[in-house]
């Protein structure tokens, strides 16, 4: 990170075959640019693994706050103790959820000389044959794309939100306003790594959502600094003629700087190849 520009914007992408019950095509996109901020403190990953003899695919975003260890510490360490998980294959949601605890756990461990408290969300997507499994922590999002109808794989942790705030409440935090709904008065958002000072009421337990690869024409996975100016069918809408996957994470990027996003902005755009996909 520390080589390159901090103020450009950063992109790549490829493209792969799965194979699982489905053989699907499909390729990635990313783009990060640190937007109005002073600092960049947004991560992201796309890793593309054999696991037990079969191909998995990876993608996250990891929005940090306090500082860019926290998701500096997901994008290195989240992914590889998922795909170590024994059970990551066979039971692939418990695997999730115990992963996403050990590298909080982990991570808490390693913080405990710093002074300054620091966490970061995590949203994920995780390509299994043709099962995409989604899982979030935080406010990122991961939204798919249906015939040009934009479904949401994940939902927000926010303080207000009315479960999350009797889940804060019953562990006997509290949440007030402060320019937003914030848990303790400090943290805007719900669930997150890290927050030592914050816990247990910030935990870093994922939600957890699936789909069918079949049918699903892209998914985006962003970071805030995107959704926080673009509603999800607004996303959909600005790149669903755009083929090409790093093309549109780009365009995306540069849609939300235009209506004035002033926070760090990243974006990974996976889309599919359904006519690749042959049944059996």
């Amino acid at each position: 990170m520390s080589s390159r520009n901090p103020n450009a914007l950063f992109s790549g992408g490829g493209i792969s075959f799965l194979s699982g019950n489905h053989s699907a095509k499909f390729s990635y996109g990313y783009s990060s640019f640190k937007g109005k901020r002073a600092s960049m403190e947004d991560f992201y990953e796309t890793r593309i693994s054999e696991v037990d003899g079969q191909m998995v695919a990876f993608f996250g975003v990891f929005d940090g706050h306090g500082g860019a260890r926290t998701a500096e510490y997901l994008k290195n360490n989240l992914f590889r103790n998922l795909s170590s998980h024994p059970d990551f294959i066979n039971n692939t949601r418990t695997a999730i959820v115990e992963s996403f605890r050990r590298t909080d756990a982990d991570y808490l461990n390693e913080e405990k000389g710093q002074q300054k408290d620091a966490g970061s969300t995590a949203s994920t997507a995780v390509l299994l044959g043709d099962r995409l499994l989604v899982a979030n922590v935080g406010d990122s999002r991961v939204v798919a794309s249906r015939a040009g109808s934009a479904i949401p794989l994940s939902i927000d942790h926010k303080p207000d939100r009315s479960d999350e705030r009797e889940r804060i409440e019953q562990a006997g935090g509290f949440i007030i306003w402060a320019g937003t709904w914030r848990v303790g008065g400090v943290l805007a958002v719900s669930r997150a790594f890290g927050d030592k000072l914050l816990k247990p009421y910030v935990v870093a337990e994922p939600e957890i959502q699936e789909e069918e690869i079949d049918g699903v024409d892209f998914i985006i996975i962003a970071s805030d600094g995107l959704w926080n100016v673009l509603s999800n069918q607004d996303a959909v809408g600005v790149v669903q003629d755009i083929r090409d996957a790093e093309a549109a994470s780009r365009k995306l990027i540069e849609e939300a700087y235009a209506r004035g996003s002033s926070d760090n902005i990243t974006c990974v755009v996976v889309r599919f190849d359904n006519s690749c996909v042959e049944h059996i």
